[in-house]
């Protein structure tokens, strides 16, 4: 095969691979328990299973709309409405995506331009800066400090300026399973009162938060929500990650826009699962359980690791357990996190590199989305430590 010669020039020169890639396959190759990466290591409802089989039965196997299945966009209009009181049209204000990475990504390229700014919030999600950065825009980073990784309002506004597009929110939080409450997105719409700025609201763990907690979805927020664009998932909640099934909500006005770069990304996702979902949400019960479902497994873990060197904050959402490792080790949380994997054979993230300048707060990040046998296990080795 010829070797292409010429400079490649990439667009995004720091970017190499991320650290779920390396810290699965280390994993992988140590024989180690994976707690790094989300995903759930379970099975699917059968009914759910049972339903994408027969809408492929039935013929559903071609294209979808582009907006999505309009009986899916419809349940998931009274769903939005019976948890949060607030009604999107189907028609034109909500729209099905081939996972909740594809939607922030589209949201991000409709609205950021060249010169623009965008507020996130650091620790973040890795795909939130590479999509801000091939549209030309700038990331202004708010870092945030453990152990609780509040939000400072007051601070975030001297970031706010003429060129200020879009805030990223995220909560229920990944990495750090924190929250934010009324009074954080009260806080929100009072920056942003008066201006143009778009919220672009990351909230695919919304079912799953703790505590006797309440998610407090932007939705819920009439003035906040008319310049949102709002990111769900189903894989994240149904523990189907392997699917790519979110969508977005948001006004007519910002979904019109949405839609138009929406149709080049991927134009449509994948039909039998949205048919089949359509039905399947019509339940509550098959998304208002999964929070003390995975409160169990929380404290499961939690619980095992009682007697471990580990400082334990419980984590108030996500499916994530950050585990405070100050009483173990001065290393930093890459090497301990490598370490950890090859040596007692359980792997984690190392929350430093969910900042854009690596911040060692001693912190790893672990998945509890796993059966409980796993969960002991892996406690049961961390103990050892």
């Amino acid at each position: 095969m010829p070797i292409y010669s010429g400079q490649v020039g990439s667009k995004l020169p720091t970017v190499g691979t991320t650290i779920f890639s390396v810290m699965s396959k280390l994993a992988q190759e140590k024989g180690a328990i994976n707690l790094s990466q989300g995903f759930p290591n379970f099975d699917v409802d059968s009914e759910l299973i049972e339903l994408i089989y027969s809408a492929m039965k039935n013929g559903h196997n071609q294209y979808a709309p582009m907006q999505g299945y309009l009986p899916l966009r419809e349940a998931i209009g009274e769903k939005l409405d019976n948890l949060y009181s607030m009604r999107y049209n189907a028609e034109d204000e909500i729209t099905i995506t081939a996972g909740a990475t594809q939607a922030i990504y589209t949201a991000i390229s409709a609205f950021v331009k060249e010169g623009d700014e965008v507020i996130i919030f650091t620790p973040a999600y890795d795909c939130y800066a590479p999509a801000v950065e091939l549209n030309g825009g700038k990331t202004v980073y708010f870092q945030l400090h453990g152990p609780e990784f509040k939000i400072d309002w007051e601070e975030v506004k001297k970031l706010v300026n003429r060129k200020t597009r879009m805030i990223l929110i995220n909560t229920p939080h990944n990495p750090t399973g924190t929250i934010l409450s009324a009074h954080d997105i009260l806080q929100l719409e009072r920056i942003t009162k008066g201006s143009d700025i778009l919220i672009l609201s990351d909230e695919v763990y919304e079912h799953i938060i703790f505590d006797g907690y309440e998610h407090q979805s932007v939705a819920r927020f009439p003035h906040l929500a008319e310049r949102s664009l709002i990111v769900y998932s189903f894989g994240k909640t149904f523990h189907a990650t392997g699917w790519k099934m979110g969508y977005i909500v948001g006004p007519a006005a910002l979904m019109v826009e949405f839609r138009k770069v929406h149709q080049f990304n991927v134009f449509s996702a994948n039909t039998p699962i949205q048919v089949a979902l359509a039905k399947y949400i019509q339940n509550e019960n098959t998304y208002i359980g999964i929070s003390s479902f995975y409160q169990a497994k929380r404290d499961i873990f939690n619980a095992a690791l009682k007697n471990s060197r580990f400082i334990l904050r419980p984590s108030a959402g996500t499916y994530f357990q950050l585990l405070d490792y100050s009483n173990i080790s001065d290393q930093k949380e890459v090497d301990l996190a490598k370490s950890i994997t090859e040596e007692i054979g359980v792997a984690s993230i190392p929350v430093s590199v969910f900042y854009h300048n690596p911040k060692e707060n001693k912190v790893l990040r672990f998945c509890f989305a796993k059966t409980d046998e796993t969960l002991l296990e892996a406690a049961d080795r961390l103990c050892k430590i």
